[in-house]
C-alpha cells in the first residue's frame, strides 16, 4: 500500500531526508485506519477518541463518521458501515449541535463546510495579465546545448 511504502521509506531514510514526515502524517494515518476498519457500528465514541483517532478533532471525526459509506458490499451486509447513532450523537453534542431546538444536521455542520476551499479564486485571464513578457531572442544558449543535435533549433 502507499502508506506502507511510505512508512518503510521513512524507516530506512536518514533523518536528513525523512525528518518527521511519518509523524506529520499522523492525522491521515489515523483517519485511513478508521475508514478501513470493519464493524464500525460496534465501535464506541471512547474507542474512537482515545485509541483509534486520538489526534483528530471533533469536526474531523464527524466528517469521517458521516460522509463515508462503503459501496463495496451491495448485499446489505456492510461491514464497514458508519458508526452507531450514539457515537454521532456524542460528536454532535461536542460540536454544539445537540440543542433541543435544532432538529436537522445543519446545526452539526454549521461551523465548517464539507467543501471548504481556502484557495484564492483566480482566472486564467488574470494570471496571464500578471505575467511579464520576456524576450529571450538575444540570449545565447549554453555551448553544451548548441553542440547536441537535438537542440539545433537554438542556432536560429
Amino acid at each position: 500500500t502507499g502508506l506502507g511504502n511510505l512508512e518503510e521509506w521513512c524507516g530506512q531514510a536518514t533523518e536528513e531526508f525523512a525528518g518527521t514526515s511519518w509523524d506529520e502524517l499522523k492525522h491521515i494515518r489515523q483517519a485511513i485506519g478508521f475508514l478501513v476498519m470493519d464493524q464500525k457500528s460496534s465501535i464506541t465514541y471512547d474507542d474512537i477518541t482515545n485509541n483509534i483517532c486520538p489526534v483528530l478533532s471533533v469536526h474531523q471525526l464527524y466528517r469521517i463518521c458521516t460522509i463515508y459509506s462503503d459501496n463495496k458490499n451491495n448485499s446489505g451486509d456492510n461491514n464497514t458501515s458508519s458508526v452507531s447513532p450514539d457515537v454521532i450523537s456524542n460528536i454532535k453534542a461536542l460540536m454544539g449541535g445537540d440543542k433541543e431546538d435544532e432538529t436537522n444536521d445543519d446545526a452539526a455542520t454549521s461551523n465548517y463546510s464539507l467543501d471548504d476551499n481556502s484557495s484564492i479564486p483566480i482566472s486564467v485571464d488574470e494570471l496571464s495579465a500578471t505575467g511579464d513578457e520576456k524576450d529571450f531572442a538575444g540570449v545565447k544558449a549554453p555551448p553544451e546545448l548548441c553542440e547536441h543535435p537535438d537542440f539545433t533549433f537554438l542556432h536560429d
